[in-house]
């Protein structure tokens, strides 16, 4: 049996369609009052907190192709310039050189 009830525009942001599956989980003490902080600060239920940390953690795990590490990075790759135009090449001694300054 499913009941529908009237949502809030907020909680009908945070649902799509009727909530169907009942999940039960145990976490540390800690996290029972850092819920709650953000559920009463946000203005939502404990329940919605606890949803959209689960819709992140699933958004950014699920369906990334974990095989190809360059998937993983993809958005990185060509984002940061050293300066160094052979750094690829010859990166061992760059790398000793950086250690060797620090110390």
């Amino acid at each position: 049996m499913t009941f529908v009830s009237k949502k809030t525009t907020k909680e009908s942001e945070l649902t799509e369609g009727v909530m169907a599956v009942q999940l039960t989980i145990r976490m540390p003490d800690e996290y029972k009052g850092k819920i709650e902080g953000l559920a009463k600060r946000m203005g939502l239920k404990k329940s919605d907190v606890a949803r959209l940390a689960l819709k992140q953690f699933i958004e950014e795990n699920v369906g990334n192709d974990r095989k190809v590490p360059y998937a993983r990075v993809k958005h990185l790759v060509g984002s940061v310039q050293s300066g160094i135009k052979d750094l690829g090449q010859h990166h061992r001694k760059y790398l000793i050189q950086s250690i060797r300054k620090g110390s």
